[in-house]
């Protein structure tokens, strides 16, 4: 994390204690919270994180700030203070009110926190585990980012512990639905699949992107179930996130997956050219950002 943070409309050094145990949002995992791609000072597809961070808000009774112009004009703050022109940021809405211990004196409904970081060098591929049970694809709350992170957290750091990179979780029908922090897409000749948002897939940006905006000539991106056999008999397998935009898999736990990059290649660049336009484009950076990528 940077020596600063965003707290309620504030710079703040990261130190300093800000939060008390009596917001209930913290002790709940009561929240909601996106990471976007900072590019040229500009944050990439910020629309899109907030709209989504309003869907899951709504459906766990989160209250969100009402201007997302304000919130958006203070990350572009914190990115100055921090210099972070090219970095990945975090914001955090925290419930703070509600049930037998709600605090005392609290000022408002919700907290708002961003932090940024140092863009991280994932590599050149993944390698994945996999872990059966572990989406509710029937669940009402299942593709919902929320502050309860600790499953996602706990399954991660045993697949690293076993040296794989990250881990396809699997629902209670067997099928595939997604990674702890990325979203899985298999490449089959000209055809290009996902899982459905039915899996219990959480709705990511970069898969929105690509399944809505990003197109490349004779490339068909589109949603179906998959299995693990059908991850095995693809051309290529994938995963897409804010952090890593498209990334390929190496190698699964158990399967032996191809590694084609003939259409991984055309849509990780048509995803780069839009990335790109979309930030040259950004009509509000922050201060002192490079005008140049």
């Amino acid at each position: 994390m940077h020596r600063y943070l965003l707290h309620n409309g504030k710079i703040h050094d990261a130190g300093e204690k800000l939060l008390t145990a009596g917001q209930v949002g913290l002790l709940n995992g009561w929240g909601v919270f996106s990471t976007l791609q900072v590019r040229g000072g500009a944050l990439f597809a910020f629309n899109r994180h907030w709209a989504r961070m309003n869907r899951d808000a709504a459906l766990v009774h989160v209250p969100m700030p009402p201007d997302p112009d304000e919130i958006h004009s203070q990350l572009l703050e914190l990115v100055q203070v921090n210099a972070a022109f090219d970095a990945t940021l975090r914001v955090v809405i925290v419930r703070n009110r509600g049930g037998m211990w709600e605090g005392p004196n609290l000022a408002r409904d919700w907290d708002v926190l961003a932090f940024t970081t140092d863009l991280k060098d994932w590599g050149n591929s993944l390698r994945l585990a996999v872990a059966p049970q572990a989406r509710h694809s029937g669940c009402r709350f299942a593709g919902a980012k929320i502050l309860a992170w600790a499953a996602n957290l706990a399954l991660l750091e045993e697949a690293q512990t076993r040296g794989y990179d990250e881990v396809i979780l699997l629902n209670d029908k067997q099928q595939v639905s997604e990674c702890t922090s990325a979203n899985i897409f298999v490449a089959s000749g000209d055809r290009v699949w996902t899982p459905p948002l039915s899996s219990g897939c959480l709705p990511g940006v970069t898969r929105e992107l690509l399944l809505r905006d990003v197109s490349v000539p004779d490339i068909s991106i589109g949603e179906r179930e998959l299995t693990l056999k059908d991850l095995e008999q693809a051309d290529a397998v994938f995963v897409t996130s804010s952090t890593r935009n498209l990334l390929p898999v190496a190698e699964i736990e158990g399967l032996e997956v191809r590694q084609s990059e003939t259409v991984y290649r055309r849509l990780w660049q048509a995803f780069q050219d839009y990335l790109e336009d979309y930030i040259r484009k950004a009509d509000k950076r922050a201060p002192g950002a490079p005008k140049d990528l």
